[in-house]
């Protein structure tokens, strides 16, 4: 385990290297700020026009938003390699040199992207969380931080699952999986909504389905004393590893089956 840890960081290191050798990488970095500091605008200016939603507020839907976003950047920066896998390791069948290597072939996959940018996302993310928790006047106890930490952790994990899953069921279809971005960017977006105000069929999907409202929702209910049960803000790390759990089950069932392409 400790091995392949290694393995992984190298990875990183060596892919973080050769994209600092373009002088103009920093312009990426200011590219995806760009992106991720106007997509919450919208919402600011939609509240700034018509007022709360009942009791709540842009900060508490902010803040909700920004722990989703996090989690989705630390998967999309950790585990990128799987975003990239049904296209650029499958199809061109250099998933076949991947075998014949005495690693693991979750942490090979894993680390055979890494963007610096893509670190942006989980950093104004975070900014984001603490200017929400600052409007809404929660302090930052040791408590509060460890809930949100988890939540983070719990989030990366699903979110990470979601792309291990899309590679896993990439292999029956050698094709990408568009409809799996219902279950990336889509259901980030759809925190924008406040959770009383939810359909019961999306409140049911995204807490049994995709666990976005206990990475995200109920961690924030339990730090901001919402009136919620406490215990479902500590359930953000327990559901984001059975997701995973599932997704990498996904994952060993296709590469049993995997045909090389023959290239």
């Amino acid at each position: 385990m400790l091995a392949e840890g290694k393995i992984y960081c190298k990875y990183l290191r060596m892919h973080l290297l050769s994209g600092m050798e373009y002088k103009g990488w920093w312009l990426m970095l200011i590219q995806v700020l760009t992106v991720v500091v106007t997509d919450p605008i919208a919402t600011v200016l939609l509240f700034s026009r018509f007022g709360n939603v009942g009791e709540w507020t842009v900060a508490h839907i902010i803040l909700v938003y920004s722990l989703a976003v996090a989690s989705f950047g630390l998967a999309e920066s950790l585990c990128r390699g799987f975003d990239y896998f049904p296209w650029h390791l499958l199809r061109s069948g250099d998933f076949d040199r991947l075998l014949l290597r005495p690693r693991s072939l979750f942490v090979q996959v894993a680390a055979s992207r890494f963007h610096l940018h893509r670190l942006v996302r989980p950093f104004t993310g975070i900014c984001a969380a603490g200017w929400a928790l600052g409007q809404l006047g929660v302090p930052l106890t040791p408590g509060r931080l460890g809930i949100l930490a988890m939540a983070l952790a719990g989030g990366c994990l699903m979110y990470c699952g979601v792309f291990v899953l899309t590679s896993g069921l990439a292999f029956f279809t050698i094709k990408g999986l568009d409809w799996i971005f219902l279950l990336t960017n889509a259901s980030y977006q759809i925190t924008r909504c406040p959770e009383p105000y939810m359909p019961r069929m999306l409140k049911s999907v995204f807490s049994f389905v995709l666990p976005m409202l206990f990475i995200s929702f109920y961690p924030a209910a339990t730090v901001c004393g919402w009136d919620y049960p406490r215990w479902l803000g500590f359930l953000s790390l327990p559901s984001g590893a059975a997701f995973l759990g599932v997704s990498l089950l996904v994952w060993r069932i296709g590469v049993r089956h995997y045909k090389s392409t023959g290239s």
